[in-house]
């Protein structure tokens, strides 16, 4: 169910990550965007050398959620903290999808030398912020006002884990 993402996954992860840029605030981008992009993003974070995960529904065949880790920063004495992201296709959520993911993904970081994983949330998001809590994520700190999408200033929390 769970296995490393694949270039031919591009179109799925392109067509959930797309309902949370149109429907939510979620992530701040603005623009959707498309299989292509997804393509060059995949290779970005396998040349960084962090696992990037998809999970496919056993009965469909379907790829309905991905989590990938990037760089928590530039500079070298940041190399052993990662920043995770997790998506779930719509009308997945709520189906334990994201914990799996999430359990496999600090697996690997956990085998690969990562000792703290970052996670931002845009707030409003209860089911967000507790499903962080649930899999061992602190609040580390609020930024406020710090993303502007729907015609509204959004406030983002951070969380962090100790692997």
């Amino acid at each position: 169910m769970i296995r490393p993402v694949e270039q031919s996954d591009a179109a799925a992860i392109a067509e959930i990550y797309n309902h949370y840029i149109d429907e939510t605030i979620v992530t701040f981008e603005y623009d959707r965007i498309d299989a292509a992009e997804i393509e060059t993003r995949i290779r970005s974070i396998a040349s960084e050398g962090f696992p990037y995960l998809v999970y496919v529904d056993p009965d469909s065949g379907e790829v309905v959620g991905y989590a990938y880790a990037t760089k928590w920063r530039k500079r070298i004495a940041y190399r052993f903290v990662v920043e995770s992201a997790i998506y779930v296709r719509n009308d997945c959520i709520g189906k334990g999808i994201g914990r799996q993911l999430y359990t496999e993904l600090f697996n690997q970081l956990r085998s690969d030398g990562i000792r703290r994983v970052i996670a931002g949330v845009s707030i409003p998001n209860e089911a967000s912020s507790r499903a962080h809590e649930s899999m061992g994520f602190r609040l580390a700190g609020i930024f406020e006002k710090v993303g502007y999408k729907f015609n509204r200033w959004i406030d983002v929390e951070f969380w962090q884990m100790d692997l």
